[in-house]
């Protein structure tokens, strides 16, 4: 399904620029994905996707979850050889709050009020600096500037509308439904569950060896609970969770936060 496409492009655009001369930094983020592990089998009944194709029932699914105001995803993603984990909650507001890792370096993301916030920890700065080929006295100048500290971004500041996509649920969930022709031609393989809950087990496989799985609630709304991509370039995980509940994002102290404004060359403005 393009579905899992589209979620794994919302989690790997989550990067943010830190004006440090003529060309920003980018910081691909992304936390512990156990999400692949496999699927324990269930026997829900009765069945509540009897008498529909797997195509139906993917139909159904994207409507559901398209209809979301909030939830948590979680997983691992691989990009360019890289492993990005994940772990975000986001709701139609454009409020998130979740945690990112990559080659060892872990980060925080939270949005409210159209603002966001970042802290990294040391390898996590230094893997995104280094890959955007920031010279190395320039990379110690700029990591003592964030260590320990969130830093503040505003809209329209360099990496904003870059780290909007991942905290726009709107956009994301749009995006489920919007290459329905790509989800056609699913299967139906064996009841599961995840997390307890009974799902219905839809597989979309393609000519080159990749194949697309995805879990379908049998509880409730037919919400999209998981999406596991094997084989190809880029495999990965996603479990979606806790929808509709509450997501509650915390302002960072000011006396713990640097603008992103008075960043300018790895110096304070």
């Amino acid at each position: 399904m393009a579905s899992h496409r589209k979620l794994r492009a919302a989690a790997v655009v989550c990067a943010v620029a830190v004006v440090t001369g003529p060309a920003p930094v980018a910081a691909w983020a992304a936390t512990t994905g156990t999400a692949a592990a496999a699927p324990s089998v269930s026997a829900p009944s009765p069945d509540p996707f009897s008498g529909l194709t797997a195509d139906e029932i993917g139909d159904k699914a994207v409507t559901a979850t398209q209809s979301a105001t909030s939830l948590r995803m979680t997983g691992r993603l691989v990009t360019e050889g890289q492993p990005l984990d994940i772990d975000f909650a986001v709701n139609d507001r454009n409020e998130c709050t979740g945690v990112m890792k990559i080659k060892g370096g872990t980060a925080e993301l939270r949005k409210v009020d159209e603002i966001t916030y970042m802290k990294g920890d040391e390898a996590f700065w230094r893997v995104s600096m280094a890959s955007q080929g920031m010279p190395e006295p320039q990379i110690d100048t700029t990591v003592e500037l964030v260590k320990g500290r969130w830093l503040k971004i505003a809209p329209g500041q360099a990496g904003s509308a870059d780290l909007s996509g991942v905290c726009d649920l709107k956009a994301l969930l749009d995006d489920l439904g919007e290459d329905k022709e790509e989800r056609r031609g699913l299967t139906r393989g064996p009841d599961a569950e995840v997390d307890d809950t009974p799902v219905a087990t839809l597989v979309k496989k393609k000519a080159e060896g990749e194949t697309t799985t995805v879990s379908v609630s049998q509880e409730g709304k037919p919400y999209i609970l998981r999406m596991v991509k094997a084989g190809g370039e880029e495999p990965g995980a996603i479990v979606l969770s806790d929808y509709d509940k509450p997501v509650r994002v915390v302002v960072p102290p000011a006396d713990e936060t640097v603008d992103l404004s008075k960043l300018d060359g790895g110096t304070p403005a």
